[in-house]
């Protein structure tokens, strides 16, 4: 018998969920809050059937929505799904999000896990999706909550898109991707506003010599203000401390170039790059 599979936002992430369970021989029934994208999901081959009532036929429904929406997403698979059913969704925060299961889904809370595929890009919507968009990624489970069955069901379908797999406490997560995803789209942002900010002269100028450095560091502030948005605001205690870190970190590195301290600079910015180098040698380049 076929597998069938729900899928609650068609955007990049949900949108390369339908996709891959596709890819595996999954008749998928997708939902979008805009006509125009279930059209194109349906056109690209993601999607077989875009039926709420279908949801009531599926065993794995996976909600891809705006953190803010996920409450409003969770109501309306809750009224169409069937109690056996493993929920999972895909969401940056994960700490709210369990208390969103418990009042949704009321007992049948267990058979939601809290899932964070770690696979975004700048570019966002359907037309960005792709089958293999999981592949050599990481998917962070936080099933504390929830049934042993259910999360072993998660865990398989995201091995299926080629994803690893792993599991974290919420609040522990929630804690380090503030300070590893959360934080650096935040000042990526503020970068392009304080260039967007500059006279227009001095503005046309900046992006006009923009290399290397711009474009690495400000990719992700063309991601989907939206989601953002309402990450920044669910995350907001565990961002808030990583601001204040961030800018402890930049108030020394100004003091130092107040005092012309060159010695300051540079043990500072050699501390940084032996890390980062160490990360990229232990767990970057062992993902290409």
């Amino acid at each position: 018998m076929t597998r069938r599979v729900g899928v609650v936002g068609l955007g990049l992430i949900g949108g390369s969920f339908a996709l891959a369970m596709k890819a595996r021989g999954a008749r998928v029934c997708g939902l979008s809050r805009s006509p125009q994208t279930t059209a194109l999901a349906k056109q690209l081959g993601a999607v077989d059937d875009d039926r709420p009532a279908a949801l009531g036929e599926c065993d794995l429904i996976f909600i891809a929505v705006p953190a803010r929406a996920t409450g409003a997403a969770m109501a309306q698979v809750s009224g169409l799904r069937r109690s056996s059913a493993v929920v999972m969704d895909g969401g940056s925060v994960k700490e709210s999000v369990a208390a969103l299961a418990r009042e949704n889904f009321g007992d049948g809370a267990g058979r939601f896990v809290p899932c964070h595929p770690v696979a975004g890009a700048e570019k966002s919507g359907i037309a960005a999706a792709r089958a293999d968009l999981f592949a050599g990624r990481d998917v962070v489970l936080c099933p504390a909550e929830s049934d042993a069955d259910a999360a072993d069901v998660a865990r398989a379908a995201w091995r299926e898109t080629g994803a690893r797999v792993a599991d974290m406490d919420a609040v522990e997560h929630d804690r380090v991707f503030a300070l590893i995803s959360h934080l650096p789209h935040l000042l990526s942002y503020a970068l392009v506003n304080q260039i967007d900010g500059q006279s227009p002269p001095v503005r046309e100028l900046a992006l006009r010599h923009a290399a290397g450095g711009f474009r690495d560091f400000t990719r992700i502030a063309g991601s989907h203000p939206e989601m953002w948005r309402d990450i920044c605001l669910e995350n907001r205690a565990n961002l808030l401390s990583a601001v204040s870190g961030y800018r402890a970190a930049l108030d020394a590195l100004e003091s130092a170039i107040r005092a012309s301290d060159g010695p300051a600079l540079f043990e500072k910015f050699d501390a940084a790059r032996s890390l980062r180098n160490a990360w990229a040698e232990k767990f970057e380049d062992a993902r290409r």
